[in-house]
């Protein structure tokens, strides 16, 4: 082998390295991939879609009420749920209508044929949505794991907005 081969290879060595560095920090920090399992995101997402995961919005942009989020739950499991309170509000549902501090809100993504259970924040032991903490739920209501269950998500458990849905294309 002689000097210009060694040189060749490092260099090839160097394109690869910094090849992978790159994937893994874009995977660990800006998006990845998540497959939906289970129902209860239907029909927004149905099982075995495939979605990308910005895992770098939240580091400059606020969660808002309808994003579609994806989060660590019981330390094991990531869950897939739509933010319906944010920090500061007060929720109620009454006979299948959302309120967010008294005021009626549409959630034109749901299945009309599916009932929202009548269900206030007082039932988790809050009169309002504290700092940091989101009340999310499933579009699937009969049939999601959510805060309902579960209780408030903290932001830190937050891994970030679900973006596209890349698969099935159709």
């Amino acid at each position: 082998m002689d000097l210009r081969e060694v040189r060749e290879f490092i260099i090839d060595s160097s394109k690869l390295i910094i090849t992978v560095v790159a994937v893994i920090i874009f995977i660990m920090y800006i998006a990845t991939l998540q497959q939906i399992v289970g129902s209860s995101m239907s029909p927004t997402y149905e099982s075995r879609d495939i979605v990308i995961l910005n895992k770098f919005k939240y580091h400059f942009f606020d969660i808002k009420r309808f994003d579609v989020i994806s989060f660590e739950y019981d330390s094991t499991k990531y869950l897939i749920k739509r933010v319906i309170g944010l920090p500061g509000d007060k929720i109620e549902y009454k006979d299948n209508v959302l309120y967010v501090n008294g005021e009626k809100i549409k959630e034109d993504f749901l299945n009309k044929n599916i009932k929202t259970e009548n269900f206030s924040l007082a039932s988790l032991g809050y009169q309002k949505i504290p700092k940091d903490m989101y009340l999310v739920l499933g579009d699937n209501r009969e049939d999601s794991l959510d805060s309902r269950e579960i209780g408030l998500v903290k932001k830190k458990d937050i891994l970030g907005k679900v973006s596209l849905k890349i698969w099935p294309i159709l």
